[in-house]
């Protein structure tokens, strides 16, 4: 188990202050927060490529520790895919992913090296320079290293913003084999909550460097502590109604006995689920998600999930 306890990172100021939780086997936790607020910090600071001030990140009971102390940074049970990639940028996008896996026999190596391309889609461009491939693609090169190291803790750092929803879904349900088969605990930051919802276990929102609120990934999406974390979690509408801010998603309505007069005013269909938008009496506008376009609606009953 890894056991991050009142860790502090400084630079000009205080990134992450008073920061304390447990990581164990085979959880699958994600982080939400705004620009700034230490996300990428916490992943590198546990990872052991980032020296902390305060407090302690320990592994099994041994503190781990930074690169001030540490010739060669990090640890292989520990991988950390970020936006740096860390690649060598002469070799190929095989070789790349062969340096992982070397200590294995050659036959290993091979169908590892093979299974990581085949995942990625990276097969195209195996004997290419990694220097010649674009960001998204070195993205997906440094997400196939981390998979290859079959490391115990897999902590990723925005890793799908570069992937088609196709191949996002596919790396997803690949991470949660993983999870299941080897229990390997895997940390995911994302922009994105709504994209955690099915994947993570808990979620962790940091603000202003602590952290704000730990809860299932449900609670977090549905009942939301302020607009902000809402926000955070996806798409969300406010309305106030009889005095009382309401917060509610897209899909937290009904139709049978509506209290709400709304005036459809356009959609928006993504293939899988239309994104509806409507204005209210008060000039809100609210998002409303259906399998259809909602043109005929005058009326919602928001039905808030339990």
């Amino acid at each position: 188990m890894i056991r991050v306890d009142n860790i502090g990172v400084l630079r000009d100021d205080w990134i992450l202050r008073n920061v304390s939780f447990d990581l164990p086997e085979g959880k699958l936790l994600g982080v939400i927060g705004d620009s700034g607020t230490g996300k990428t910090t916490l992943l590198k600071a546990i990872s052991g490529f980032l020296d902390i001030v305060e407090g302690e990140v320990s592994l099994d009971g041994k503190k781990l520790i930074g690169p001030a102390e540490k010739l060669v940074p990090g640890y292989e049970e520990i991988q950390l895919v970020n936006q740096d990639f860390q690649l060598d940028t002469f070799h190929t996008v095989a070789e790349n992913i062969k340096e992982k896996v070397l200590h294995l026999p050659k036959k290993d190596q091979l169908e590892m090296v093979t299974e990581m391309l085949d995942l990625l889609e990276l097969n195209y461009l195996k004997d290419r320079q990694v220097r010649w491939i674009s960001g998204g693609e070195q993205q997906r090169v440094a997400i196939a290293r981390a998979l290859a190291c079959e490391p115990r803790y897999l902590l990723l750092d925005e890793p799908f913003v570069h992937l088609d929803q196709r191949l996002r879904l596919k790396v997803m349900s690949y991470l949660k084999s993983l999870n299941a088969i080897r229990n390997t605990t895997i940390v995911l930051v994302s922009h994105d909550g709504a994209e955690m919802m099915g994947f993570v276990d808990e979620v962790m929102h940091l603000s202003e460097g602590t952290v704000k609120r730990v809860a299932s990934a449900n609670d977090m999406y549905y009942h939301p502590e302020s607009e902000r974390q809402a926000a955070l979690m996806g798409i969300a509408n406010k309305l106030i109604i009889e005095g009382e801010e309401v917060l509610f998603r897209p899909s937290e309505y009904s139709l049978e006995d509506p209290n709400v007069p709304v005036k459809f005013e356009s959609c928006f269909d993504t293939g899988i689920v239309v994104f509806n938008y409507f204005s209210t009496e008060t000039n809100d506008r609210i998002v409303l998600s259906s399998s259809e376009a909602m043109r005929e609606v005058k009326a919602i009953r928001i039905q808030k999930h339990s």
